[in-house]
């Protein structure tokens, strides 16, 4: 009889050990799995990264093209002294009054207006302008066009780039940086809101030689805008490309 029962002990015992072998392989294998998906779901962020990377700036004018933007300004945030033709494209300094001056959201300080789209994505602009001084802006909605006595580029809620028949430099939170290279009487402005970047060039033919980058984390939508510094029969046409 004892020998029985031990025999019937040592069966059990070996089932036990055969169970909790299974078990613990069971949980191995998970583990494994767990692993595996873990490693899959890391190869496939590094994979996406890697596509985000490899979305570099295009480089010829063509490529920007590609993303190109109508810009139509917007009369209610246009200054006095600003007369908009080309069907809103286009904005020239004048001594005459416009009707829609008169609106409520009208403002009445140097010579400033946004655009009525706002920018977001990837974005490319070209704007063709003349005259004495300039500012090209990319602006947050909420930029102070009250604040007469400063233009874009003055606070950290605009970044311009202003043009002068010999001398260009980029403008943000009333910080001037000189800069040097090619300039013309068309610039390109790329926007890759997401990423943070925002590229000045200077266009010429299909040359577009790059006039400053920068390089940040936009937390608006941005809109396109020009100031102007009261010279009669300066302009800036926001060109159609496509």
């Amino acid at each position: 009889m004892l020998a029985f029962l031990l025999g019937e002990i040592k069966k059990t015992g070996l089932l036990c050990v055969e169970m909790k072998q299974k078990e613990l392989n069971v949980n191995r294998q998970q583990r494994i799995q767990d692993r595996e998906e873990d490693v899959k779901l890391l190869q496939q962020e590094v994979e996406e990264v890697d596509a985000l990377l490899s979305q570099t700036e295009p480089k010829t004018r063509a490529e920007f093209s590609k993303y190109s933007r109508e810009i139509t300004l917007d009369p209610n945030t246009a200054t006095k002294g600003l007369s908009l033709s080309l069907e809103n494209r286009k904005v020239t300094v004048t001594k005459r009054k416009q009707i829609y001056f008169s609106h409520p959201d009208g403002l009445d300080i140097w010579p400033k207006v946004l655009s009525r789209e706002a920018l977001i994505g990837r974005c490319y602009l070209e704007i063709e302008w003349r005259g004495y001084q300039l500012d090209l802006a990319l602006a947050y909605k909420s930029v102070n066009m009250n604040e007469d006595e400063i233009g874009l580029g003055f606070t950290d809620r605009s970044w311009s780039l202003r043009c002068e028949n010999h001398y260009f430099s980029f403008w943000f939170n009333n910080v001037e940086t000189p800069l040097s290279g090619a300039r013309s009487n068309r610039i390109g402005v790329y926007l890759d809101h997401s990423a943070g970047v925002l590229s000045f060039y200077s266009v010429s033919s299909e040359t577009m030689n790059l006039l400053h980058r920068v390089q940040t984390t936009f937390t608006e939508p941005l809109y396109a805008g020009v100031c102007f510094y009261d010279n009669f029969g300066d302009y800036a046409e926001f060109c159609r490309l496509n």
